[in-house]
C-alpha cells in the first residue's frame, strides 16, 4: 500500500499504519525497559524505584511510561489527553517518526495532510 492509494482515506490510512506505529513504539518502549533497572509493579515500590534513578534514566522511565500509554491508546485502552475517538493520536506519529520503514514514514506523511488535529500532551 503506498500513500497514493490510501491518501483521500484517513480511516484507511489509519487503519494501514495502527499496527506499524505501534510496532515501533513497542520496540522503542522494550529497548528503554531492558536499559533500566527492573520496574516494580506496585505503586510504592514503583515511587522508590523512580526515586533511585539517575535524572537520565529517570526521563527514560517517563518515555516509557509515555510509549506504553501510547501502545495502549492504540489496543483500545484510551490514554489521557488524548480522544477515545482517536484512532491515531499525533503523540504516536510524533514517537514512531525516525523508527519505522520508508514506506511507512511516507504514509505518516500522508496521515498528517488529510487528518488537521491539535497537539496532545
Amino acid at each position: 500500500m503506498t500513500a497514493s492509494t490510501v491518501e483521500a482515506d484517513p480511516a484507511a490510512l489509519a487503519a494501514a499504519l495502527r499496527l506499524p506505529v505501534w510496532n515501533a513504539l513497542a520496540d522503542r518502549a522494550d529497548t528503554i525497559r531492558r536499559a533500566l533497572p527492573r520496574r516494580p509493579e506496585g505503586a510504592e515500590e514503583r515511587y522508590e524505584w523512580v526515586l533511585s534513578l539517575a535524572p537520565g534514566q529517570a526521563r527514560q522511565a517517563a518515555l516509557l511510561d509515555r510509549l506504553d500509554a501510547l501502545c495502549a491508546h492504540l489496543a483500545g485502552r484510551p490514554m489521557i489527553g488524548c480522544s477515545p475517538a482517536d484512532p491515531l493520536p499525533v503523540a504516536a506519529l510524533d514517537e514512531a517518526d525516525g523508527f519505522t520503514s520508508p514506506e511507512i514514514a511516507e504514509l505518516m506523511a500522508a496521515y498528517r495532510r488529510v487528518v488537521p488535529r491539535a497537539h496532545v500532551i
